[in-house]
Order: structure tokens, then C-alpha cells, then sequence
């Protein structure tokens, strides 16, 4: 059973620069998720 779900999460800056589009997450329970890109990809932004 997931007890957290995000679902179709976009966020834009002004100028129109898309930091995350269209992103979607289930964690279960007990789950450890991390959030693993390079600068600017937006993980700190979600």
C-alpha cells in the first residue's frame, strides 16, 4: 500500500524553464526513496 502518492507534479520559472514536468511518485510504506540527478535538474525544486 502506497502512503505517498504525487502525481503529475510541474513546476516553471518565469522565462518559461520547466525545473520537473510531469512527475509522478508512490512510496510505500517502510520504503526509503532518494533523489539522485545532476545541477538543475530540479530535486530540490520537488
Amino acid at each position: 500500500m502506497s502512503v505517498l502518492h504525487i502525481r503529475q507534479v510541474t513546476k516553471s520559472f518565469s522565462g518559461g524553464t520547466k525545473a520537473v514536468d510531469s512527475f509522478s511518485l508512490d512510496v510505500a510504506d517502510g520504503e526509503l526513496v532518494c533523489l539522485l540527478g545532476p545541477s538543475g535538474s530540479g530535486k530540490s525544486t520537488l
